[in-house]
């Protein structure tokens, strides 16, 4: 606490100094979008180097205090220089997508570089991956520079109930910038953090059930939890290929859209890509990033149990924003209700917690076996070097119940089988059905408990900042659909945005 103390003290100071805002070009980076740092490297306000020295520059000053990113690319000036270079002799493709932004992966997400690959765990900590995950070569290919790995709450979530959300055993406690008592809210909690924080401009996350919607709700900031298989999950340490997914996390939708087109597309490494990128629209995403969106969407309002969840000024604001979405041309069809959403909601009687343990050792084992080198080849090894490592792995006093479940299955038997057809018959009947029979572009509520709905049928969703409570701790509001409706999810949470435009910095309250 005392040392918490001291760095806010420091932090305050530069903060009013105004240590943070300029580069030497009195180009402003803080808070800047990707067309605001491609506009200024073409009119050479900006390099790639300065943007990358200021980006490590912070991170070093405040990831003490915030604990958002567990390593730093040593390669990152390097790659900058090589993407002024390219720049300036106009490489084909330097002058657009991501060409010389750096990005921060959530840890997870396996690079074939000097970064390490651990779910930030000790576990992983020397192991050497086979390959770029399949959305890093598309990164790569539209010149975005890896510039690290985010913290996440250790194996994604998926270790321990008892572990506080954000904890990561490489890293410590990840902070809420905004109030650094609040909870970031896990498993990408640090690529949350870090795009809040400005310690880069964007970041990729990955979500199970939550973990791309739930950070960007409580760190102010746009995430977009895209349908399964429309990003390739192969090198992503895995949770469940049934539920899995990769998707952006920035401050801004049309940040977060230009991030979706270059990751989106077939790897014949994830099988599951072939078949979701017939949603894909021919274009890209970036045109759906139209000022009058909102108009002539239908759109749903459960407010049981969503309303439930939030807190007094999450509820007045939702009230409020509803009016916002009539202004903008939208139609209301309001108080509806998800079938079955209390079983949804019962992880273990609905079946999803049951299919994750297995998934989870059976993905999780294919995944060790096929690195290069490892000091674990199983689940049962993790477990192990947990046990073994126990003053090393901190957040072994949080225990490791979720692995010992998942290790005590065996394989997709008949209590799984049966699970999966009843996952299937919830969404059927809930929320495909309201969709279907309301004519519906997308269901809105509050926070981001909406994801479980969202996760057990691979559905994509985007959470958008709402606002701020009396303490100025974050809200968001969440827009989710059925499969491949990315397009007009982003048209309505664009219109939201612009019709809003609430995100403000980080204050850093103790």
């Amino acid at each position: 606490m005392a040392n918490d103390s001291l760095l806010f003290l420091i932090l305050a100071s530069l903060l009013l100094s105004g240590f943070f805002t300029k580069t030497s070009s009195a180009f402003s980076i803080e808070e800047a979008s990707i067309d605001d740092l491609r506009l200024a490297f073409k009119q050479n306000q900006l390099t790639s180097r300065q943007l990358v020295e200021f980006y490590l520059k912070r991170i070093g000053r405040l990831n003490p205090l915030l604990r958002g990113v567990i390593e730093v690319n040593p390669d990152a000036l390097f790659l900058a220089d090589k993407a002024d270079r390219e720049r300036k002799v106009n490489t084909p493709g330097s002058s657009g997508g991501l060409h010389g932004i750096p990005i921060l992966l959530k840890d997870n997400i396996a690079t074939k570089d000097k970064l390490n690959t651990t779910a930030g765990s000790y576990a992983l900590l020397g192991s050497v991956v086979p390959r770029d995950a399949g959305v890093v070569m598309k990164l790569r290919k539209a010149g975005a520079i890896i510039l690290g790995k985010a913290s996440l709450s250790e194996w994604s979530y998926f270790r321990s109930n008892g572990a506080p959300s954000g904890f990561c055993g490489r890293s410590g406690q990840g902070k809420n910038p905004y109030v650094l008592s609040a909870g970031p809210c896990g498993s990408s909690s640090g690529s949350a953090i870090s795009v809040a924080a400005n310690f880069v401009a964007v970041s990729l996350g990955t979500e199970t059930d939550g973990s791309i919607l739930c950070p960007s709700n409580a760190n102010s900031v746009v995430g977009i939890k895209p349908t399964v298989g429309l990003t390739s999950r192969a090198g992503v340490i895995p949770i469940s290929p049934r539920q899995d997914s990769v998707g952006p996390i920035c401050r801004t939708v049309s940040d977060a859209v230009i991030v979706l087109d270059a990751i989106v597309g077939v790897d014949y490494n994830d099988g599951a890509t072939q078949e979701a990128s017939k949603y894909i629209p021919h274009g890209g995403y970036k045109q759906f990033l139209k000022p009058y969106g909102l108009k002539g969407k239908r759109l749903g309002i459960v407010r049981n149990p969503f309303l439930g969840f939030a807190s007094k000024a999450e509820s007045k604001a939702f009230e409020h924003h509803l009016q916002t979405l009539r202004q903008g041309g939208s139609v209301i069809v309001d108080h509806l209700e998800i079938a079955n959403i209390n079983a949804i909601f019962n992880s273990t009687g609905s079946g999803e917690g049951t299919l994750l343990l297995a998934e989870f050792k059976i993905s999780l084992n294919a995944y060790l076996k096929d690195l290069v080198a490892s000091p674990v080849r199983t689940l049962a090894d993790v477990i192990a070097f947990n046990r073994k490592f126990a003053e090393l792995e901190k957040i072994n006093e949080f225990g490791q119940d979720i692995f010992l479940l998942a290790q005590a299955t065996n394989g997709i038997g008949n209590i799984e089988k049966a699970a999966l057809i009843n996952l299937a018959k919830l969404t059927r009947d809930g929320f495909q059905k309201l969709m279907w029979y309301y004519k519906l572009d997308a269901v809105v509520t509050p926070g981001a408990g909406f994801s479980p709905v969202l996760a057990i049928g691979g559905f994509p969703g985007i959470n958008v900042p709402a606002g701020y409570d009396d303490k100025g701790v974050p809200f968001g509001i969440s827009f989710g659909g059925l499969k491949g409706t990315e397009p007009k999810l982003i048209q309505i949470a664009f219109g939201f945005e612009q019709a809003t435009r609430i995100r403000k910095p980080p204050t850093f309250k103790a």
